[in-house]
């Protein structure tokens, strides 16, 4: 890798981190020395780049900090295709429409050397399963997830039986063939998920409840990684008997 590809790869490996990076760790995923890496970053501190560090702590790059959006790998190109691909043909009308705006936008800016990645990749999304009919709106559940507002769903259980719940969506995940709509329930008083085409009918609330969707989402993640480390150590008991 040139220098110069490898001060932009930091740059980029600090933006993406949720916590301070090491060098060690630096000089791992971009494939040199431990030197180097102090070599460049204080180069990197030398042009003014926003990055504090301490000795066995790591190094973390301030916010704010501006880059040219599209200085793209052939990787990271090919990525954004593929990801692209399958949002447009899973996501709501709305996203789907974005997906192909993106293509768009990416072909009409990258450099001509990396045309070719983008018009001809080598990478595919398969085509989407057919999906059940829905009639939720999913652009306004997103709409109202950002906001932090309440849904009122009347839902329908594998078993055709109709309830309806009052929840605090906070994500819509998506499998194969189906959307999951993931929210507090306050008829459960626990986190529910609901396969958007089941809803029967929603309303969309004007009330806002307590918490912030991040919040929101970081507790479910929580609940979901418990109950995973469960799992494996059932899976493990079982297995040593």
């Amino acid at each position: 890798m040139r220098r110069a590809d490898r001060l932009f790869q930091i740059i980029q490996v600090l933006r993406r981190a949720s916590k301070p990076v090491t060098a060690d760790a630096l000089a791992v995923e971009l494939e040199t020395s431990k030197r180097s890496i102090y070599r460049d970053v204080a180069t990197l501190m030398a042009q003014r780049v926003p990055i504090r560090g301490e000795a066995g702590i790591g190094y973390v790059l301030d916010g704010g900090f501006d880059m040219p959006p599209l200085m793209l790998t052939s990787d990271e190109v090919e990525a954004a295709v593929l990801g692209a691909q399958w949002v447009a043909g899973r996501g709501d009308p709305a996203l789907a429409r974005a997906a192909r705006d993106l293509i768009a936008k990416i072909a009409a800016t990258v450099p001509e050397k990396l045309r070719p990645v983008l018009l001809e990749p080598a990478v595919a999304s398969p085509p989407a399963w057919r999906r059940e009919v829905e009639t939720l709106d999913m652009g306004k559940v997103r709409a109202w997830i950002h906001a932090g507002r309440k849904l009122r769903l009347q839902y329908a259980d594998e078993q055709g039986r109709e309830t309806v719940r009052v929840i605090w969506p906070c994500l819509v995940g998506y499998r194969e063939t189906t959307r999951l709509l993931v929210g507090w329930c306050e008829t459960r008083d626990d986190f529910r998920t609901f396969r958007t085409d089941r809803v029967v009918e929603a309303d969309f609330l004007d009330d806002r409840y307590p918490h912030r969707p991040a919040v929101l989402r970081g507790r479910w993640y929580a609940k979901m990684e418990a109950e995973r480390c469960e799992w494996e150590k059932a899976q493990a008991a079982g297995g040593a008997q």
